[in-house]
């Protein structure tokens, strides 16, 4: 398949994720693939749309699996920022399960936020994680998904008419 033919895909780095069931919704609605990589099984939904894949143990297996497999019409959701990383470079669409979409612009600073929030834990000056999933996250996270899909298929259209 070339990159116009296709599909806008949605990766979804599963282990973790906390609105895996608001992403099978939404992909089959707009009739998008969805493709769930976890690190061993993981249940998904009986749907021609939905593959689920068991990208091995390996440390990154899953976040490996993505990230050579995203392009410039994809989505991936991830909370993975080293992940989220690879794949904007790649020029995918990259949102986080409590929507906060990863940029150009943005990833470089949430990278180094990221490095030295894990630096400052393990020397034990800070103790604690994120704060915990909430049901706005939730409600955020669907309407930045809805907005990139849109967004996605607007940018693919417009490259596929100038390319004709």
């Amino acid at each position: 398949m070339t990159t116009e033919t296709a599909p806008i895909t949605l990766y979804v780095d599963a282990d973790a994720c906390p609105v895996k069931d608001e992403i099978y919704r939404v992909g089959i609605r707009h009739g998008l693939p969805v493709v769930v990589v976890a690190g061993g099984f993981i249940r998904v939904p009986d749907d021609p749309l939905i593959t689920r894949v068991a990208a091995g143990s390996g440390m990154d297996a899953a976040d490996n699996w993505i990230a050579e497999r995203s392009g410039p019409d994809d989505i991936v959701i991830t909370a993975d920022i080293p992940l989220a990383s690879r794949c904007v470079k790649a020029g995918s669409a990259v949102i986080a399960p409590n929507g906060k979409p990863f940029t150009e612009e943005s990833i470089g600073m949430t990278l180094a936020v990221r490095n030295l929030m894990t630096d400052l834990r393990s020397s034990g000056e800070i103790t604690g994680g994120p704060r915990s999933f909430t049901p706005r996250d939730r409600s955020t996270f669907l309407s930045t998904l809805d907005t990139t899909i849109r967004r996605v298929q607007r940018q693919r259209a417009a490259r596929i008419q100038q390319q004709s």
